[in-house]
């Protein structure tokens, strides 16, 4: 009868195999894939020419940071809340979340990749 259940064995197996993947450093560690792909696509969008130059275009400053058990996405440029946000004085021009949600299955599947492969 036990010869029946061998099913339950390979289940067990599997999900140890798991366990063992889903530690809080390999997590980290694939949360940062995927936001050091949302920040690469988000440098790679097109940026306005403006005259003279000299300056790093707030795109171009979207870096990731691991923070504490935070992976965050953002800009080196104070100003790069406003313009994505808005504030009182200007209308929101949102680049970030627009690009995530644009991209977020790819994101999903290449950190579950790397999380389970």
């Amino acid at each position: 009868m036990a010869e029946d259940f061998t099913g339950f064995d390979d289940f067990s197996k599997l999900l140890e195999k798991y366990i063992g993947k889903t530690e809080k450093e390999n997590v980290m560690q694939v949360l940062e894939i995927g936001a050091e792909d949302l920040a690469r696509d988000v440098r790679a969008l097109p940026k306005p020419r403006r005259p003279g130059g000299g300056r790093t275009h707030m795109l171009d400053s979207v870096v990731t940071k691991r923070r504490g058990e935070e992976i965050e996405v953002g800009w080196g440029k104070y100003y790069g809340p406003f313009v994505e946000n808005g504030t009182r004085k200007m209308g929101a021009q949102p680049h970030m979340k627009p690009t995530f949600n644009r991209n977020k299955e790819k994101y999903y599947r290449k950190m579950q990749k790397a999380l389970f492969d």
